[in-house]
């Protein structure tokens, strides 16, 4: 072990890493960085394709070129010190790592690029046994392939921010029977015309965040306005005034939905995350608050719609008519739902035309909304659980002066290769946002979108 413990690092990157994080580069500290030249020329195959991927590869191959500036192939080859900042040291290094087959021990068969580099790493290995070769990739069974031949092979956890999906906040905290059973000493004032509980933060509410809920089987419901180590300001909400909302036409059907809505309707709330199981009404609450802030209200514009999801970029080109027709068949939910908002009326499909055409409601892909800036606009990411920690970090830098950003999905639901629910932009962008006053949380129960679906859920 001792000597295990004495020898340098080095990490190899696989190319799904470096599409996952462009900036994964920079998370070795001070081990020793390898690019295999197989990586770099995949990274250029996919750099102009019609995916969004592709600007994740430019992005990677910039990084690449900035960090190895005008050093020598000699220079290269040895490792080039990565420097992070210009007043910072330089720690770690990064080099390029060519095909050195040497042809002296056991290689796999050459016609797959996973395979040359797990080759090149073997023989990168046996020639340097005072280095610790260990491959990042993203891809499982790449993985098993290095482990198999002889390699250490890892996945790239930087960006991993909890060790289990069930330790992610829900938005609230539910107690039985009554909440106050629980406290001892509270102080209440009025504050124009809004009840406000002060109490100690310790015991049960050491745990909670900014702008969640406190529910209890009594009725009591309580915001999280204010907190510090010491205190916990608490709002009190009537139930009853949460669960009478209406967002065009639409109530809560139960308490998750109706402080999900409450977030949804507040202005001063500027992200809305909510997750959930198929049918617990994700996209109808959101897409009915939408509707209600650009037509009624008027908080904003326009309400921009977009998804991701497995291939969805590389087939959004080969459909007929504009970036708006391209993208409907692949928004259904939306028009679904909007479908579903206007059931009762006595010509659905004419309401619903009627909404798109009065309602500033603009589909687009993904590929189109890098670059952009959406001002006084409601930007609704549906599928986001498809979507990496950079891709998520993209979208939401979108939002201009005046923009609301509301992400829904379903970790359950992860359709895109490398991706799990502990690697996904939405465990990411959810746990990086819970300490942030202009952002909420809820995680919505139940699937009251049929009987059918509820059993499917707790039973397929």
């Amino acid at each position: 072990m001792a000597v295990s413990r004495n020898k340098k690092k080095a990490y190899v990157l696989d190319t799904n890493v470096l599409i996952h994080d462009p900036s994964a580069l920079l998370s070795f500290e001070e081990h020793q960085v390898i690019i295999p030249m197989t990586v770099l020329e995949e990274l250029d195959k996919l750099k102009s394709v019609k995916q969004s991927i592709a600007a994740d590869c430019r992005q990677a191959i910039r990084m690449i070129d900035q960090l190895l500036g005008n050093a020598t192939p000699n220079q290269i080859e040895k490792g080039v010190p990565i420097k992070r900042t210009e007043k910072s040291d330089p720690l770690g290094t990064i080099s390029i790592l060519m095909h050195p087959i040497d042809g002296k021990g056991p290689h796999l068969p050459d016609h797959l690029n996973d395979n040359k580099i797990i080759n090149s790493l073997a023989d990168l290995q046996s020639l340097h046994k005072n280095l610790e070769i260990i491959l990042v990739s993203k891809d499982i069974n790449m993985r098993l392939k290095a482990r198999g031949f002889g390699v250490e092979a890892q996945d790239y956890h930087n960006d991993q921010l909890v060790d289990d999906v069930e330790l992610l906040p829900s938005g609230y905290t539910e107690f039985k029977n009554s909440f106050w059973d629980n406290i001892d000493k509270v102080e209440t004032i009025q504050r124009e015309g809004v009840t406000e509980h002060i109490l100690k933060r310790d015991g049960v509410l050491s745990n909670l965040h900014i702008n969640e809920f406190v529910i209890d089987e009594q009725g009591f419901v309580g915001k999280v306005i204010e907190l510090d180590d010491e205190k916990i300001v608490l709002e009190d909400i009537r139930q009853d005034e949460l669960m009478q909302q209406e967002a065009w036409g639409l109530t809560p059907r139960d308490i998750y939905q109706a402080v999900a809505l409450h977030l949804l309707l507040s202005p001063d709330i500027h992200l809305v995350n909510l997750t959930g199981a198929a049918g617990s009404g994700k996209t109808i609450l959101a897409l009915a608050a939408a509707i209600e802030m650009t037509v009624a209200s008027k908080l904003y514009k326009r309400i921009i719609a977009t998804r991701s999801v497995q291939g969805l970029d590389e087939d959004i080109g080969f459909l007929p008519g504009t970036e708006t027709e391209k993208m409907e068949p692949w928004l259904g939910a939306i028009t679904d739902n909007l479908e579903a908002l206007h059931q009762d009326d006595e010509n659905t499909h004419g309401s619903v035309e009627y909404i798109l055409d009065k309602v500033p409601l603009q589909f687009k892909s993904l590929n189109y909304i890098r670059g952009r800036s959406f001002q006084y606009s409601l930007i609704l990411i549906d599928e986001s659980q498809n979507l990496t920690p950079h891709q998520i970090k993209t979208i939401i830098t979108r939002a201009g002066t005046g923009s609301k950003v509301i992400c829904l999905g379903n970790l359950a639901q992860i359709d895109t290769p490398y991706l799990s629910p502990l690697s996904s932009g939405l465990t990411y962008m959810t746990e990086r946002f819970k300490r942030f006053k202009h952002g909420g949380h809820v995680h919505l129960k139940g699937v009251p979108r049929s009987i059918l679906a509820e059993f499917a859920e707790a039973n397929l």
